[in-house]
Protein backbone atom coordinates (compact mmCIF):
# COMPACT_ATOMS: atom_id res chain seq x y z
CA UNK A 1 0.00 0.00 0.00
CA UNK A 2 1.21 3.92 -0.59
CA UNK A 3 2.75 5.56 2.14
CA UNK A 4 1.14 8.10 3.90
CA UNK A 5 0.80 9.85 6.74
CA UNK A 6 -2.30 11.35 9.30
CA UNK A 7 -2.81 14.36 11.28
CA UNK A 8 -4.76 16.81 12.80
CA UNK A 9 -8.04 16.50 15.02
CA UNK A 10 -10.52 17.44 12.22
CA UNK A 11 -13.89 15.82 12.21
CA UNK A 12 -13.63 16.50 8.16
CA UNK A 13 -11.00 14.05 6.32
CA UNK A 14 -9.24 15.90 3.69
CA UNK A 15 -6.92 13.44 1.26
CA UNK A 16 -4.02 15.63 0.08
CA UNK A 17 -2.02 14.26 -3.32
CA UNK A 18 0.82 16.11 -4.11
CA UNK A 19 2.36 16.47 -7.67
CA UNK A 20 5.08 15.66 -9.82
CA UNK A 21 8.81 15.16 -8.31
CA UNK A 22 7.24 15.93 -4.94
CA UNK A 23 6.02 13.73 -1.89
CA UNK A 24 3.88 14.09 0.89
CA UNK A 25 6.13 16.78 2.86
CA UNK A 26 5.24 19.61 0.82
CA UNK A 27 2.68 20.41 2.91
CA UNK A 28 4.49 21.01 5.69
CA UNK A 29 3.96 24.54 5.95
CA UNK A 30 0.20 24.80 4.92
CA UNK A 31 -0.69 21.58 7.91
CA UNK A 32 -1.20 24.04 11.06
CA UNK A 33 -3.80 26.02 9.61
CA UNK A 34 -5.65 22.64 7.77
CA UNK A 35 -4.91 20.76 10.72
CA UNK A 36 -6.69 22.76 13.39
CA UNK A 37 -10.53 21.89 10.97
CA UNK A 38 -9.24 18.81 9.09
CA UNK A 39 -8.42 15.66 9.68
CA UNK A 40 -5.45 15.41 6.90
CA UNK A 41 -3.88 12.14 5.29
CA UNK A 42 -1.40 12.81 3.26
CA UNK A 43 -0.07 10.40 0.94
CA UNK A 44 2.81 9.66 -1.59
CA UNK A 45 1.91 9.06 -5.34
CA UNK A 46 3.49 5.52 -6.63
CA UNK A 47 6.93 6.03 -7.42
CA UNK A 48 7.25 9.45 -5.17
CA UNK A 49 8.48 9.48 -1.78
CA UNK A 50 8.29 6.31 0.18
CA UNK A 51 5.51 4.51 -2.24
CA UNK A 52 6.94 1.93 -4.44
CA UNK A 53 7.28 2.08 -8.21
CA UNK A 54 4.57 -0.12 -9.47
CA UNK A 55 4.27 -0.55 -13.21
CA UNK A 56 6.47 1.30 -15.97
CA UNK A 57 3.74 3.55 -16.82
CA UNK A 58 1.43 5.00 -13.84
CA UNK A 59 -1.14 6.34 -15.36
CA UNK A 60 -3.45 8.37 -13.58
CA UNK A 61 -6.38 5.73 -13.13
CA UNK A 62 -3.74 3.38 -11.64
CA UNK A 63 -2.44 6.06 -8.80
CA UNK A 64 -6.23 6.55 -8.05
CA UNK A 65 -6.92 3.14 -7.69
CA UNK A 66 -3.87 2.80 -4.95
CA UNK A 67 -5.14 5.99 -3.51
CA UNK A 68 -8.60 4.08 -2.88
CA UNK A 69 -6.98 1.11 -1.32
CA UNK A 70 -5.43 3.95 1.46
CA UNK A 71 -8.70 5.52 1.96
CA UNK A 72 -10.52 2.06 2.48
CA UNK A 73 -7.62 0.80 4.61
CA UNK A 74 -8.76 3.95 7.16
CA UNK A 75 -12.13 3.18 6.28
CA UNK A 76 -13.01 6.43 4.90
CA UNK A 77 -16.34 6.70 3.14
CA UNK A 78 -16.91 11.03 2.63
CA UNK A 79 -13.58 13.15 2.18
CA UNK A 80 -12.08 15.81 0.93
CA UNK A 81 -9.90 15.61 -1.88
CA UNK A 82 -7.05 17.78 -3.53
CA UNK A 83 -4.65 17.62 -5.68
CA UNK A 84 -1.31 19.15 -6.32
CA UNK A 85 -0.58 19.09 -10.75
CA UNK A 86 -0.10 15.65 -11.00
CA UNK A 87 -2.06 14.94 -7.52
CA UNK A 88 -4.78 16.95 -9.49
CA UNK A 89 -4.93 14.53 -12.38
CA UNK A 90 -5.21 11.60 -9.83
CA UNK A 91 -7.84 13.84 -8.21
CA UNK A 92 -10.02 13.69 -11.05
CA UNK A 93 -9.20 9.87 -12.03
CA UNK A 94 -10.51 9.11 -8.71
CA UNK A 95 -14.14 11.10 -9.12
CA UNK A 96 -14.62 9.78 -12.13
CA UNK A 97 -13.96 6.31 -10.68
CA UNK A 98 -15.51 6.94 -7.23
CA UNK A 99 -17.16 10.00 -6.81
CA UNK A 100 -19.55 8.29 -4.08
CA UNK A 101 -16.70 8.65 -1.67
CA UNK A 102 -15.99 12.18 -2.41
CA UNK A 103 -17.41 15.54 -0.45
CA UNK A 104 -15.40 17.64 -2.41
CA UNK A 105 -12.87 17.96 -5.13
CA UNK A 106 -9.76 20.44 -5.33
CA UNK A 107 -7.76 21.20 -8.49
CA UNK A 108 -4.62 22.63 -6.67
CA UNK A 109 -2.71 24.36 -9.33
CA UNK A 110 -4.06 21.33 -11.91
CA UNK A 111 -6.29 21.39 -14.84
CA UNK A 112 -8.98 18.90 -16.36
CA UNK A 113 -7.38 19.16 -19.88
CA UNK A 114 -5.32 16.71 -21.57
CA UNK A 115 -1.78 17.75 -22.55
CA UNK A 116 -2.44 19.01 -25.98
CA UNK A 117 0.30 17.63 -28.88
CA UNK A 118 3.37 20.10 -27.88
CA UNK A 119 3.27 18.99 -24.50
CA UNK A 120 2.76 15.67 -24.88
CA UNK A 121 5.75 16.06 -27.14
CA UNK A 122 7.25 17.78 -24.81
CA UNK A 123 7.41 15.09 -22.02
CA UNK A 124 8.14 11.93 -24.50
CA UNK A 125 11.68 14.23 -25.36
CA UNK A 126 12.38 14.40 -21.70
CA UNK A 127 11.84 10.79 -21.05
CA UNK A 128 15.78 10.71 -22.40
CA UNK A 129 17.11 13.49 -20.37
CA UNK A 130 15.34 12.22 -16.97
CA UNK A 131 17.38 8.64 -17.86
CA UNK A 132 20.48 10.13 -18.89
CA UNK A 133 20.76 13.36 -16.87
CA UNK A 134 18.17 13.53 -14.29
CA UNK A 135 19.97 16.26 -12.24
CA UNK A 136 20.42 18.66 -15.00
CA UNK A 137 16.48 17.97 -16.03
CA UNK A 138 15.55 18.64 -12.35
CA UNK A 139 17.72 22.11 -12.10
CA UNK A 140 16.71 23.23 -15.24
CA UNK A 141 12.94 22.59 -14.42
CA UNK A 142 11.86 23.48 -11.37
CA UNK A 143 12.44 27.20 -11.25
CA UNK A 144 10.61 27.73 -13.44
CA UNK A 145 7.70 26.74 -11.70
CA UNK A 146 7.59 29.51 -9.04
CA UNK A 147 7.03 33.01 -9.71
CA UNK A 148 9.79 34.21 -11.90
CA UNK A 149 9.25 37.94 -9.77
CA UNK A 150 10.19 36.45 -6.59
CA UNK A 151 12.84 33.89 -7.45
CA UNK A 152 15.29 35.84 -4.94
CA UNK A 153 12.91 35.56 -2.11
CA UNK A 154 11.64 31.88 -3.10
CA UNK A 155 15.51 30.95 -3.32
CA UNK A 156 15.33 28.91 -0.09
CA UNK A 157 11.72 27.08 -1.77
CA UNK A 158 12.83 26.48 -5.09
CA UNK A 159 16.48 24.26 -3.60
CA UNK A 160 14.04 22.46 -1.03
CA UNK A 161 11.99 21.77 -4.29
CA UNK A 162 14.76 20.88 -6.22
CA UNK A 163 16.17 18.24 -3.27
CA UNK A 164 12.35 16.75 -2.82
CA UNK A 165 12.97 16.26 -7.26
CA UNK A 166 16.20 14.58 -6.84
CA UNK A 167 14.98 12.28 -4.38
CA UNK A 168 12.63 11.05 -6.51
CA UNK A 169 13.13 7.49 -7.77
CA UNK A 170 14.08 7.67 -11.56
CA UNK A 171 11.87 5.18 -12.52
CA UNK A 172 9.11 6.49 -10.45
CA UNK A 173 9.68 9.76 -12.38
CA UNK A 174 9.85 7.91 -15.83
CA UNK A 175 6.47 6.04 -15.19
CA UNK A 176 4.45 9.04 -13.67
CA UNK A 177 5.72 11.05 -17.18
CA UNK A 178 4.14 7.88 -19.20
CA UNK A 179 1.24 8.10 -17.27
CA UNK A 180 0.67 11.75 -17.68
CA UNK A 181 1.01 11.75 -21.32
CA UNK A 182 -1.46 9.07 -21.83
CA UNK A 183 -4.36 11.10 -19.68
CA UNK A 184 -7.72 12.13 -21.05
CA UNK A 185 -9.47 15.43 -20.69
CA UNK A 186 -11.68 15.46 -18.20
CA UNK A 187 -14.17 18.16 -18.61
CA UNK A 188 -16.91 15.44 -18.08
CA UNK A 189 -16.18 14.90 -14.53
CA UNK A 190 -16.36 18.80 -13.83
CA UNK A 191 -19.86 18.67 -15.37
CA UNK A 192 -21.19 15.63 -13.58
CA UNK A 193 -19.29 15.39 -10.03
CA UNK A 194 -22.51 16.39 -6.97
CA UNK A 195 -20.05 17.45 -4.73
CA UNK A 196 -18.21 21.33 -4.13
CA UNK A 197 -15.71 21.57 -6.87
CA UNK A 198 -12.26 23.90 -5.80
CA UNK A 199 -9.94 25.13 -8.56
CA UNK A 200 -6.92 27.21 -7.02
CA UNK A 201 -4.63 28.67 -9.46
CA UNK A 202 -1.43 30.78 -10.57
CA UNK A 203 -1.53 34.09 -11.94
CA UNK A 204 2.28 33.44 -12.91
CA UNK A 205 1.87 29.83 -13.25
CA UNK A 206 4.00 28.03 -16.57
CA UNK A 207 2.73 24.77 -16.41
CA UNK A 208 -1.02 24.89 -16.49
CA UNK A 209 -2.74 27.05 -18.78
CA UNK A 210 -4.99 29.01 -16.23
CA UNK A 211 -6.32 31.13 -18.85
CA UNK A 212 -8.15 28.13 -20.66
CA UNK A 213 -8.99 26.39 -17.64
CA UNK A 214 -10.85 28.85 -16.35
CA UNK A 215 -12.46 30.01 -18.77
CA UNK A 216 -14.04 27.07 -19.86
CA UNK A 217 -15.15 25.85 -15.90
CA UNK A 218 -18.63 24.87 -16.14
CA UNK A 219 -21.16 27.28 -15.41
CA UNK A 220 -22.53 25.16 -12.09
CA UNK A 221 -23.16 26.70 -8.46
CA UNK A 222 -20.70 24.04 -7.12
CA UNK A 223 -17.15 25.28 -8.73
CA UNK A 224 -15.37 28.12 -7.21
CA UNK A 225 -12.13 29.13 -8.66
CA UNK A 226 -9.18 31.63 -7.02
CA UNK A 227 -6.64 33.19 -8.96
CA UNK A 228 -3.31 33.91 -6.49
CA UNK A 229 -0.12 35.78 -7.05
CA UNK A 230 1.90 33.26 -8.00
CA UNK A 231 3.55 30.72 -9.57
CA UNK A 232 2.68 26.95 -10.08
CA UNK A 233 3.20 25.78 -5.99
CA UNK A 234 1.26 28.05 -3.69
CA UNK A 235 1.99 25.19 -1.08
CA UNK A 236 5.79 26.97 -0.98
CA UNK A 237 4.95 30.71 -2.65
CA UNK A 238 1.21 31.26 -0.41
CA UNK A 239 0.86 28.76 1.77
CA UNK A 240 -1.45 30.68 4.22
CA UNK A 241 -3.74 32.04 1.58
CA UNK A 242 -4.16 28.78 0.48
CA UNK A 243 -4.87 27.25 3.43
CA UNK A 244 -7.27 30.05 4.53
CA UNK A 245 -8.93 29.09 0.97
CA UNK A 246 -9.17 25.76 1.31
CA UNK A 247 -10.61 26.45 5.09
CA UNK A 248 -13.24 28.64 3.72
CA UNK A 249 -14.76 26.82 1.22
CA UNK A 250 -15.00 23.31 2.15
CA UNK A 251 -15.79 24.01 5.45
CA UNK A 252 -17.59 27.53 5.26
CA UNK A 253 -15.37 28.48 8.15
CA UNK A 254 -15.00 32.13 7.94
CA UNK A 255 -11.74 34.06 7.77
CA UNK A 256 -10.44 37.12 9.99
CA UNK A 257 -9.34 38.28 6.18
CA UNK A 258 -8.88 36.95 3.42
CA UNK A 259 -6.48 39.07 1.44
CA UNK A 260 -4.86 38.00 -2.12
Amino acid sequence: MLHYEKSGQGKEHLVLLHGFMENLTIWEEMTPQLSAHFTLIKIDLPGHGKSKVYKEVHTMELMAEEVKKVTDSLQLNSFHLLGHSMGGYTTLAFAEKFPEVLKSITLFFSTYLEDDAEKKEQRQKSLRIIKEAFPNYVNAGVPNLFNSNEKDILEGKIELAKKIALSTDNDGVLAAVKGMIERTDKMEVLKNFEGKILVIAGKHDNAVKNDITLKNLPDRTNIKSYLIDCGHNGHWEKPGICAEIINTELLHHLPKKLVF
